[in-house]
């Protein structure tokens, strides 16, 4: 099992995550800008985007996919819930409201806080009405959903993980921040941030 990434970007490492986390040895394959856009990559990623995961051959791209895929490769992780039940759809819930709400505010900020206060200013507001919700869902647990580890959390920790250390997005939400350290300060989390040469690594 491959997973191809670039250094220094968020969303490969949510695999590494969730693959450290269930014990699957893998390897990680490190790609550089330029090799993203040579056709050996492309073949992979028609968009010469990562992450990538390679598997006897298949190949499966974006981040959110590979991580649900995965769970229900390795059910008895318990990272999903069973097919059909609340707890799974809560999991697709969570994990598709982190990528369209949460990443894409967080990018806004992150790419135009220096060259177009106007459009971070935009991000920021769209970021603190999903974070709201987020802040709403962890009073008195842990977790998102039920009481351990899912996929949701990766993805979700994941983002707000990066808005955490390269923003101040998360500065006041005392549950995220609460969370985001939880999640952050898990040894798999670690392992995978400095295997993948992520920014989240220190």
């Amino acid at each position: 099992m491959r997973v191809y990434y670039r250094p220094l970007t968020g969303r490969p490492m949510r695999v590494a995550w969730l693959l450290e986390e269930i014990g699957e040895p893998y390897e990680p394959v490190r790609v550089t800008t330029e090799e993203v856009t040579e056709p050996d990559h492309l073949a992979r990623h028609p968009l010469g985007r990562v992450p990538v995961l390679e598997t006897n051959g298949e190949v499966l791209f974006e981040s959110t996919a590979i991580c649900l895929h995965l769970a229900d490769q390795h059910a008895d992780a318990e990272l999903i819930g069973p097919f059909g039940s609340p707890e799974r759809a809560l999991v697709y819930q969570w994990a598709l409201f982190a990528m369209t709400e949460l990443e894409p505010a967080v990018l806004e900020v992150l790419r135009h806080s220096q060259t177009d206060p106007e459009r971070a200013a935009a991000g920021a507001k769209r970021f603190a009405a999903a974070a709201a919700v987020i802040e709403h869902e962890l009073d008195g647990q842990e977790f998102l959903v039920g009481d351990r580890l899912t996929v949701a959390d990766i993805v979700t920790g994941g983002v707000l993980g990066l808005a955490a250390r390269r923003t101040s997005l998360t500065s006041d939400w005392p549950r995220i921040t609460a969370y985001v350290d939880r999640l952050t300060g898990r040894s798999a989390f670690r392992r995978a941030a400095a295997v993948t040469e992520s920014a989240l690594a220190s």
